[in-house]
Parts: C-alpha cells; sequence; structure tokens
C-alpha cells in the first residue's frame, strides 16, 4: 500500500508540474500577442535607411517567460534572431519580480504575487519561492548565460567602455546585438538598502523604483497611495546616483516622479510610456512632465501597447512619438516597447522597420529618426553607464 501510494503521490507531482509548465506556455502565448504575424512591408526608402540606423529598445520583458533569448520561437515578442532579424543593435531586458492578481492600471496592492506561480512552472530555484531580490539575480544570470553561450553574438553591457566597444564592432557587424539589464519595480530589494548593491553586482544598470502596486521605496501610479518617495526610498535614489544605476521612472506616481526630479544629480529615464496629449492614462506624461524630464538631461521611450497609445498601430506610436519630440525635444525621446509585457503590440521585433517608415512619412527629417530609433539610447548609456565597477559585495 505504501509503495502505490509513493507511486500515486509521484505521478500527482509530475501531472501538477506538466499543467503548470503547460500553463505557463499558454499564458505566455496569449499574453504577449501582435495585431499582425507578417512583418510589415516598408518603402524601399525606410528599408534602406533602418538598416543603417542603431536601433535601440529600452524595456522588454522577456526574461519572466522562460524563454531562451538565443533560440526563435513563435509566441511572444523577443529573442535575438528576431531582434537581428529587426535590426536591433540594443535591447534593455527588463525583469519583473511580482505583479499583483487583477492587475490594473487604477488601484493594486501588493497583496497577491502572480509571478510566484511562473516561479514555480518554470522550476526557478527555491530561493525565487520567498525572495523577489533573488528572481532579480536568477533572471539576471539567465541572460549572462546566454550571452556566453551565444558565441559572442550576444554582449551584456554593464559600463561604458563595453557600450563604446560594442558601438564599433557593431558598425562592421550588423548581426551582433547587444543587451543591457533593468528591474521593473523596487520591491526587488526586499526592502533592504543594500540589495541595490547586490542588484549592482549582479549586472544590473537600470532600476525602474515601481511597477503595479506601491513598494518600500516609492509610489506607484497604479497603487493605493500616489504618494511619492519614501524615506528608504531617498536612501535608495542616492545610493544608485553613487553607482551609477540609471533611475527609471516608468509606472511612478506623479509625486514620485516630481520628488525624484527635485533630487536627482543624474538624469533619469522613463523607459516605456506614453504621452498623455494623444492618449490619456495614468501613467503616461503630461506634457509639463516631459519637459521637466528634458530638463533633467533625460530620455523618455515611447511604447507600443494600448496603454501607451490607446491603440496598438504604427500610425499610434508614431503621433505619440512626434508629439514627445515637439515637447521634449529630439535628443530626449526614444523607443521602449514593453515586449512581452504582457502586451499586444502592432508587430514583434522583426517590425520595427514601420515604425521608421511611419516616420518618414510624417515628415521627420532621417537625422531626427536615427536619433528617436536608437542613437539616443546610445549616446545616453556612453554618458551614463559607469566607467568602472566597485568591488561586488560579499553574500550575493
Amino acid at each position: 500500500m505504501k509503495r502505490v501510494l509513493v507511486a500515486l503521490l509521484a505521478l500527482l507531482v509530475v501531472a501538477v508540474a506538466g499543467f503548470l509548465t503547460v500553463g505557463a506556455r499558454i499564458a505566455d502565448g496569449r499574453m504577449n500577442t501582435v495585431v499582425s504575424t507578417a512583418v510589415p512591408v516598408v518603402s524601399p526608402v525606410a528599408a534602406a535607411l533602418h538598416r543603417r540606423l542603431f536601433i535601440a529598445d529600452m524595456h522588454a520583458d522577456q526574461l519572466l517567460w522562460g524563454r531562451d533569448p538565443l533560440e526563435r520561437v513563435s509566441r511572444g515578442h523577443v529573442d535575438v534572431p528576431r531582434l537581428q532579424e529587426g535590426h536591433v543593435a540594443l535591447q534593455v531586458f527588463s525583469v519583473v519580480t511580482k505583479t499583483p492578481r487583477g492587475m490594473n492600471y487604477d488601484h493594486n496592492t501588493g497583496d497577491t504575487d502572480n509571478v510566484l506561480l511562473l516561479a514555480l512552472a518554470e522550476h526557478w530555484p527555491l530561493a525565487t519561492w520567498t525572495s523577489l531580490r533573488a528572481r532579480a539575480v536568477y533572471q539576471a544570470d539567465k541572460l549572462r548565460a546566454a550571452a556566453l553561450r551565444s558565441a559572442n553574438t550576444l554582449t551584456l553591457i554593464t559600463t561604458r567602455e563595453e557600450m563604446a566597444q560594442f558601438a564599433e564592432r557593431r558598425a562592421g557587424d550588423p548581426a551582433q546585438v547587444s543587451a543591457l539589464l533593468a528591474i521593473e519595480g523596487l520591491h526587488a530589494l526586499d526592502g533592504r538598502l543594500e540589495s541595490v548593491d547586490t542588484l549592482y553586482a549582479a549586472g544590473f544598470r537600470m532600476m525602474g523604483l515601481t511597477h503595479f502596486f506601491d513598494n518600500e521605496v516609492a509610489a506607484s501610479a497604479h497603487g493605493v497611495t500616489h504618494a511619492g518617495l519614501t524615506p528608504l526610498g531617498r536612501q535608495v535614489i542616492t545610493r544608485m546616483e553613487s553607482l551609477g544605476i540609471i533611475v527609471d521612472l516608468a509606472h511612478s506616481s506623479s509625486q514620485t516622479v516630481q520628488e525624484v526630479l527635485a533630487m536627482a544629480t543624474r538624469p533619469v529615464v522613463v523607459s516605456h510610456t506614453g504621452v498623455a496629449a494623444t492618449c490619456p492614462g495614468p501613467r503616461n506624461l503630461t506634457d509639463d512632465q516631459l519637459r521637466a524630464i528634458a530638463a533633467n538631461g533625460g530620455l523618455v521611450g515611447i511604447g507600443y501597447w494600448d496603454g501607451a497609445v490607446c491603440e496598438p498601430t504604427v500610425n499610434s506610436i508614431v503621433k505619440a512619438i512626434m508629439h514627445a519630440v515637439q515637447v521634449a525635444g529630439a535628443t530626449h525621446v526614444a523607443l521602449g516597447s514593453d515586449f512581452d509585457g504582457a502586451t499586444q503590440t502592432p508587430f514583434d521585433t522583426r517590425g520595427l522597420a514601420a515604425i521608421t517608415d511611419g516616420l518618414l512619412k510624417a515628415g521627420m527629417a532621417q537625422d531626427v529618426i536615427a536619433r528617436v530609433m536608437g542613437e539616443n539610447t546610445r549616446d545616453f548609456l556612453l554618458q551614463q553607464l559607469p566607467s568602472s565597477s566597485p568591488t561586488p559585495p560579499a553574500g550575493r
């Protein structure tokens, strides 16, 4: 009887694990979609211009979904083969460590944890079941391992020197792709200031303060309080700036944005957003915020999904970019797709030439298009990344 019970228990465990694994793939396929799977057809002029550009995207959540970044798959938006096909030189890979059930743009608490289910389904290490910091480090290690396996096709960037070296190599080899690690929400600190150094040692060079709920660092645009920075948050900003970590204000409450800009001594980014003038919404930037971020020397990444541009079309993306350039200036606007962020976009990363084409048709000058499509992000990183790494702290 005991053997039968053990056998039944083993079968149950296998069945549950199989169900969760299949469920994770189904969720990925249903949540990360495109309006059309066909690569958009663009004009010969746009295609030729796009091939000459340094294309950079400031936000994708590919690491969350259990896909190998080096392998082409038919679901979702981003992997290295598709980045190469889209002529993308730099992709910022952001890690997600926790999202609430019933996630919405208006009101969320941090009481529930969707990512735990994914961690179980995708067989993440035991430490990730209870530590958000461990989840961030695990995803970072996954990207680093992919870069090491890529035969120098994928380069993980951590310093301005590495960025400059990559840009030089990329000019002679358009198949080269670089990656930068970012975090979506500093609940990943597990409430500890010293975790900033731990995550820096893991390779993170851009950190979003909040995601869909308020945390120990700051208030979210989608949280409960709509307040600003906490005392810990002010310490975190100071420590991030001292290490050369870029502060990302995506998802931050209006008060958080205001308070960070008031104390920032270095330029910030909003990695993926829309603009309220073309698509009203609780997380889209007002013209006053656009001007304030430009005055800070910062950079705004325009997204492609409905929450950013209201309708996931090339025309809507172009409209938002044109407005942001008009208000903030040509050197302060970039791409911030939110690919693989449980979003529907017009295309996957193979289709980025459609934005180049749309901007040309809208009358944007080619040198400005080059800036928006990636030169602004490249130059920002060349200026703002740390020039060298401090000694990693013990106890990572």
